[in-house]
């Protein structure tokens, strides 16, 4: 006897997915294009298409409800410290590494758009599940720091860059890729990492022994880590591998694994260093040099994903409109859902294209000094206000769904939990403020040059000048460093404005400039968007 059903499921938004999340990306599409890079011929397309597939996404919540598990001991009672993940974490890392947001920019370093293209991955990508991002961008990253020692970089690169993932746990040279990861904090230092206590004792040529800790180890089951010690000249650089050279285990001791708001798929542990061997990268002395230009990279990653992560809960919010009704209208024809709706798709479509053009500014550097310039002072800014907005308006995104939006079956909890990580990985608020105040003030000319050209690009847009000025009165002022945020936020908005202005339509990046440089943003859903409201939601979500 089938049991009693008191009614029929009506009026319910059908599951998302099988959506291409190139394709039905507008805004992404016209970044792309104003950074020189066709999405058909770059394969940005079918890239969507399996990114935006049910299997895939679906992949993503599998990955994030069931957890690493760390294994300190073998059966044998023979210590292993290793992380066992699902298998679905492990399909999502097989299926970016073979689409090479592990290392695409290194195959022919300074050529092309290769930055742009692979921020078009990598955005795309942490919208599906974004913990297995971190190994990722790690991985990517690290190229730069090894450089400062050619030798393991010779070693290292040619595992970097092959596209075939091996989760296998053996020594690097037995493997057909590689991953890398990153340990820089301690209990006692946090930011401050010239207060670290790890030591660096030198045993022959480049090779130490490390003795001490990490408080923060991200990707515990990558093959080697970029770590800062005490060595005899200062603090240092190191490569500490998970394997010896003579084949035995290293000893990184995993305490336990953090257990983290969000950023569930991914592993982040306390380790403790007895002996450990390393190899020195760079310098004595000079680790903090060395290892910030692996820091630059992951900087524009956390700006990048956190915008992606954005899009998602845009593009859940939009699906959710089109097929919910309510009060005999659909959502998406609700008037004031239209303003909260339009007001996301603006910060989103900023978002992107800043993101975007920041890439670019990578790809470009090493020809363009303007370029290079605008990498280093912009980067920076783009991370501090993408990834300061990415919750606030996740958040908005949520609502839109109503308490569908807040349960466990949406996506979107788990981009809500996943956004605040990209705003304190990488240097928080306060850190990144700070940086591009001193950049500002160690290369003024270099400054100077980025926001007149920034200018030039949105003169006659509202509020321009006046934000302009404001910028340059904060840095002037005597109360400089405690403006810090003051100067991050403007030059973010600044940036974001230049960004839109190449790629949007005029009446977008005018709503942007009016509700955003000539006075403070009010809430999503509350800014006068004029006549901007159509065109945003017309390319916020196209259907294909």
């Amino acid at each position: 006897m089938l049991p009693f059903e008191t009614h029929d499921v009506v009026n319910q938004t059908p599951p998302f997915g099988d959506v291409n999340l190139v394709a039905s990306n507008r805004p992404l599409l016209d970044a792309l294009k104003a950074n020189g890079v066709d999405p058909e011929a770059e394969g940005l397309i079918a890239f969507g298409a399996a990114w935006g597939s049910a299997e895939r996404i679906d992949l993503g919540r599998l990955a994030n409800e069931n957890l690493p598990k760390l294994r300190t001991h073998d059966a044998r009672g023979y210590r292993i410290d290793a992380v066992e993940f699902h298998p679905a974490y492990h399909v999502l890392m097989r299926a970016s590494m073979e689409d090479g947001l592990h290392a695409s920019t290194w195959d022919e370093p300074g050529s092309g758009h290769a930055h742009v293209a692979r921020a078009a991955r990598i955005y795309t990508a942490a919208g599906v599940e974004s913990g297995h991002v971190c190994p990722i961008t790690m991985t990517h990253a690290s190229a730069a720091a090894l450089a400062a020692a050619p030798t393991r970089l010779a070693d290292w690169l040619p595992k970097i860059r092959s596209r075939i993932y091996d989760s296998r746990f053996i020594p690097f040279w037995e493997k057909t890729a590689v991953t890398l990861g990153m340990g820089m904090t301690e209990k006692q230092g946090g930011t401050d990492v010239r207060a670290n206590t790890t030591r660096a004792d030198r045993k022959a040529g480049d090779e130490y022994a490390l003795t001490g800790h990490k408080w923060f180890m991200s990707a515990p089951m990558c093959d080697a880590f970029l770590v800062l010690a005490q060595a005899p000249g200062g603090l240092t650089c190191f490569l500490v591998p998970r394997f010896r050279p003579d084949g035995s285990l290293n000893a990184l001791r995993l305490q336990r694994l953090k257990d983290k708001l969000g950023n569930r798929s991914n592993a982040s542990s306390e380790v403790e260093f007895h002996e450990t061997f390393g190899w020195r990268i760079g310098e004595e002395g000079r680790g903090v040099r060395t290892i910030i230009e692996m820091v630059q990279l992951t900087r524009l990653d956390c700006a990048v994903a956190s915008a992606g992560l954005v899009r998602m809960g845009l593009a859940l919010a939009m699906h959710h409109a089109r097929h919910r009704g309510v009060f005999q209208k659909k959502l998406i024809d609700q008037p004031a859902m239209r303003m909260v709706l339009a007001d996301l798709a603006l910060e989103s479509e900023a978002m992107t294209a800043l993101a975007l053009r920041a890439a670019n500014g990578f790809d470009l550097q090493g020809t363009d000094d303007r370029e290079a310039g605008y990498a280093r002072l912009v980067t920076p800014a783009a991370k501090f206000g993408i990834c300061k907005a990415a919750p606030r308006l996740l958040y908005e995104a949520m609502e839109c769904l109503g308490g569908n939006g807040y349960v466990e079956e949406s996506a979107l909890p788990r981009l809500y939990r996943e956004a605040p990580v990209n705003a304190i990985w990488e240097g928080s608020g306060n850190v990144i403020a700070l940086d591009i105040l001193r950049a500002e003030t160690r290369e003024p000319e270099i400054a100077s040059a980025v926001l007149e050209r920034l200018m030039a690009e949105i003169r006659d847009l509202p509020g321009a000048s006046d934000a302009a000025r404001d910028l340059v009165m904060a840095l002037h002022s005597p109360e400089a460093e405690a403006r810090a945020r003051f100067i991050a936020e403007r030059l973010f908005v600044l940036a974001a404005t230049a960004a839109l202005a190449r790629s949007a339509p005029s009446q977008i990046t005018e709503a942007y400039a009016l509700t955003r440089l000539a006075a403070p943003s009010r809430t999503i859903g509350a800014n006068d968007l004029g006549q901007a409201v159509n065109p945003l939601l017309e390319r916020a979500f196209v259907a294909i």
